[in-house]
């Protein structure tokens, strides 16, 4: 892909609906966002909200509704996968549980081999040559390239499907929840990983998560993501700093600290209600701080501070 001085990945008005017996379901609504070159962009919100969705439909394995999606800027909203496979190459996905994402009859040599046969990656002994260089990078032994995944904890395989990401070299990498699945003490050597890699090949991250302490870690800028739609994006300095959305405030009050004397504030539960896109602002039924605008009108992304943007009336 030629590079360009358009962000490496540019989101539009993003939207994916599903027909249900009660009516349009937007699962991602009006979602706008961009990821530059070398930057780690955190998507964070309760599990449903539509995170995964999001990154599936930027990859093209979901079609979207409406909006576009820009590549490098290169529009690929409605590329056929034919004409699509080249660009693979540029941009991969880490999944979330690694022991669904690996073929349990393919040796982890096939599993790598096979995008470098697919996208015509010269000899066998380069491709061995590549496959041996990613193994290592990911700090797994030599001979893995002739086991296979049962043989490998949960750790050692997401470590497989990170490799499997990188064989091709992309530039841009969606980790979709990658270390949600892995006890606490291999998911830090996991995000270790993952910065050491973006500072050796020069990767750019959509990174994906329900957990801000991970997020908090890792992501240069961060999103906010609410039934669908971005209600708060900052910088992981301005988030942390002074949060805006009441949402963000509470989402942030329920993180964990190694402090007993410390009060812990859960997120008021979730309202299983149909708020249909012209019915308000979708937070308001969990918000104490909700006036009666709030039940009449949409908020709309706007800017409080440089580089940082909130969808809230009174924010």
């Amino acid at each position: 892909m030629k590079k360009t001085t358009a962000p490496l990945l540019s989101v539009q008005d993003l939207r994916v609906t599903y027909a249900t017996r009660n009516g349009q379901f937007h699962a991602v609504d009006g979602v706008s966002f961009e990821v530059e070159r070398g930057e780690t962009v955190g998507l964070v919100g309760e599990s449903g909200c539509g995170k995964s969705t999001l990154g599936k439909t930027v990859m093209r394995l979901l079609e979207p509704s409406a909006g576009h999606i820009l590549l490098d800027g290169n529009d690929i909203t409605h590329t056929r996968q034919a004409r699509l496979a080249p660009l693979r190459r540029d941009f991969q996905m880490v999944f979330q549980d690694p022991f669904a994402s690996l073929n349990p009859r393919k040796t982890i040599g096939a599993l790598l081999e096979t995008p470098l046969k697919v996208h015509g990656r010269r000899t066998a002994r380069e491709r061995r040559a590549r496959m041996h260089d990613i193994i290592e990078r990911v700090g797994l032994p030599a001979d893995a390239l002739q086991r296979y995944p049962h043989e490998f904890s949960g750790g050692q395989r997401q470590r497989i499907g990170i490799a499997r990401a990188l064989v091709l070299r992309p530039e841009m990498v969606i980790c979709d929840e990658p270390v949600s699945a892995l006890d606490l003490s291999i998911q830090a050597q996991i995000l270790n990983l993952l910065v050491d890699l973006k500072r050796d090949l020069g990767l750019s991250y959509l990174f994906i998560s329900h957990d801000l302490s991970v997020v908090r870690y890792f992501a240069d800028r961060v999103l906010v993501m609410y039934r669908g739609r971005i209600v708060e994006s900052a910088t992981h300095a301005q988030l942390w700093r002074m949060p805006r959305h009441p949402y963000t405030k509470l989402l942030l009050a329920a993180v964990p600290v190694p402090d007993p004397a410390r009060p812990r504030t859960a997120p008021a539960a979730a309202v299983e209600d149909d708020l249909q896109a012209g019915s308000g602002c979708p937070f308001r039924l969990r918000c104490a701080a909700a006036q009666e605008r709030c039940g009449r009108e949409v908020p709309e992304r706007r800017t409080v501070d440089q580089g940082h943007t909130v969808a809230c009336h009174f924010a």
